[in-house]
């Protein structure tokens, strides 16, 4: 099992980006910046399998830190109307009431939503899938909050299954609390008919199903929520084998190795029912190959989780008080994940030795196991699936009624009054605040808290300025950051280098990483 500090690279000069990115075989320029190879180039040889040179399967398995870099480019990619980008869902005409997803578009990158700080899968777009808007959160430590709500439904439903098969065995009545990583869900109750009593169920659906994506808690999976906003916020429609076979009842294991059950759960359905298909009649048939898909999951899944900046006796202050007030009874800081489907973990900290741009230092870690099974290929390079403490996510990956003040309309004219628990993690660099944006400060956001929440914001409201200032210093700690500016063990950057720090200034540069590091995606 390979899990150690990756050794720094050579080569010091890289590549910047912005938000969004060009693709240079298309618009090619002096500085030679965007993204290397063209889309057909991204698509490959499809899917394939670890035996087909090209495919996603065999860069997957092969050649892991390409496929993530690869995603990361697709991400940044700035689609173009030959390649179908255009129009979104119904081309902003229908029965919004039913599908809010008319209001979501049209955008063409994922990056138009998700590009602050430059360069990273952050924060940044709003959309109107709601009447009171819909603030597009950061995609930071995606992979990691897939996982944990994967686990904690897995253990939910064991509990469920457990209570009753001892109703039926004992032929009485058996209530089980429903709790999972510390974090409790309630109760069930089990009847000796084989059905079980929900009523008692909170934060989650009856089904105990954790849905981490959207703010309301909407959707399983990283692969849903990819091919649902390539549709819903660029036009561009995925035929999806894995999404269809699991909406139609089967169960599928998609290359990232999310387990997705249609006999289990309600799987959405790509938006193309196959590959020859063009729903929108745009004359551009399947827009979002399955590789793309593939390498967009997998990116996903492995993409970094947020920084932590300096911490000061100030900051040690603010974070006991979140304590105090009873923020962290729904805002956990820690919670472990049993089997870690990444294949490296970034750490990244304030350092202002070696952060020699933003403060900032990462350290990739790989976390693979790697064998040579003797097909004159590659090494294959997979997860070794090992346990990994998720710190400072401050989350329950639970709804909560917030009260009032955080309550929203919906276009059919109900009201959404339970929302997940927000992860605090990045919140220092995500402002607005609020899943609606409409809090400009910290101090606000907070402050705005009622229902569930009512008594850890009388207490911060009581709190002393200087104790309020220790809780605000601490958040700010909990940042996002550029990657392609951020220095690592990867590229730690050169102060000396010419023309620093528009060069020099180090990179989380995956590309030394790839079975071949001279080839650039």
């Amino acid at each position: 099992m390979c899990k150690y500090a990756l050794p720094a690279i050579l080569s010091l000069a890289v590549q910047s980006a912005t938000a969004q990115l060009v693709d240079r075989t298309l618009a090619p320029n002096t500085a030679s910046e965007g993204i290397a190879k063209s889309y057909v180039q991204q698509i490959g040889a499809g899917r394939g399998d670890v035996n087909t040179p090209g495919s996603s399967l065999f860069i997957i398995n092969r050649d892991p830190a390409r496929s993530i870099r690869r995603g990361r480019q697709i991400f940044q990619r700035k689609f173009t109307k030959g390649q179908g980008q255009g129009p979104l869902t119904g081309d902003g005409a229908g029965d919004i009431n039913v599908d809010g997803s008319i209001g979501a578009g049209l955008a063409d990158s994922c990056a138009a939503c998700h590009g602050r700080p430059r360069g990273s899968a952050g924060s940044g777009g709003d959309v109107v899938t709601r009447p009171d808007s819909r603030d597009a959160p950061h995609l930071f430590g995606l992979g990691l909050q897939e996982m944990l709500a994967d686990e904690i439904t897995a253990e939910l439903r064991a509990i469920r299954e457990a209570a009753k098969a001892q109703a039926v065995n004992t032929g009485q009545a058996v209530e089980r609390p429903l709790v999972s990583k510390g974090i409790n869900y309630g109760i069930i109750k089990a009847l000796p008919n084989g059905t079980v009593d929900t009523t008692g169920v909170r934060g989650v659906n009856p089904d105990l199903r954790v849905r981490p994506f959207f703010a309301q808690g909407g959707t399983i999976s990283i692969r849903e929520f990819l091919v649902g906003a390539f549709n819903a916020e660029m036009g561009l429609e995925a035929f999806d084998p894995d999404l269809a076979a699991a909406s139609a009842g089967d169960a599928v294991t998609t290359p990232a190795g999310m387990v997705l059950d249609g006999a289990k759960d309600k799987i959405e359905a790509p938006p193309a029912p196959n590959g020859n298909a063009d729903p929108d009649g745009d004359r551009v048939k399947n827009e979002i190959p399955v590789s793309i898909v593939d390498h967009m999951e997998f990116y996903l899944l492995n993409y970094f989780k947020p920084a932590v900046y300096e911490q000061t006796p100030k900051t040690a202050q603010g974070r006991r008080l979140l304590d105090q007030m009873g923020c962290t009874s729904c805002h956990i800081s820690d919670l472990l994940i049993n089997r870690d489907r990444r294949v490296a973990d970034v750490e990244t900290v304030y350092d202002p030795a070696r952060g020699i741009f933003n403060n900032l230092f990462a350290t990739a870690t790989l976390r693979v196991t790697e064998a040579n099974d003797g097909s004159g290929h590659p090494t294959l390079k997979r997860p070794s699936l090992q346990p990994f403490l998720v710190k400072n996510i401050f989350t329950d990956l639970k709804r909560h009624d917030l009260g009032p003040n955080f309550w929203e309309r919906n276009y059919n004219g109900t009201i959404q009054k339970e929302f997940m628990t927000e992860p605090l993690w990045g919140v220092g660099t995500t402002a607005p605040y609020g899943h609606d944006g409409r809090s400009i400060n910290l101090s606000e956001v907070i402050l705005r808290h009622g229902g569930e929440a009512q008594e850890a914001r009388d207490n911060f409201a009581r709190l002393s300025d200087p104790d309020r200032g220790d809780v605000l210093t601490f958040l700010n700690t909990l940042v996002l950051f550029p990657p392609d500016d951020t220095a690592s063990n990867l590229n730690p950057g050169d102060r000396l280098a010419p023309n620093f720090p528009q060069f020099g200034h180090g990179s989380i540069r995956l590309t030394t990483l790839f079975n071949n590091p001279a080839d650039p995606e």
